[in-house]
């Protein structure tokens, strides 16, 4: 049974986060044969104050890299 955990910053769309689901469900199916019925996939928003990057957090990177 196939867990995938997906992190992601805020601000995807229901419909993104479907395809997401859908297209990573196919690719276990294809490469490795996991059944999608027995696939399990968990999509976690993270604020971008709380995600680090390059040394900042991700709301202060974006701030300077605008």
């Amino acid at each position: 049974m196939p867990y995938v955990n997906v992190q992601i910053t805020k601000g995807a769309t229901r419909d993104q986060k479907a395809e997401l689901v859908k297209d990573i469900t196919q690719s276990l199916n294809r490469v490795l044969n996991k059944k999608p019925e027995y696939t399990h996939i968990v999509i976690q928003e993270i604020d971008e104050e709380n995600w680090g990057y390059s040394g900042l957090l991700t709301d202060d990177w974006k701030k300077l890299n605008q």
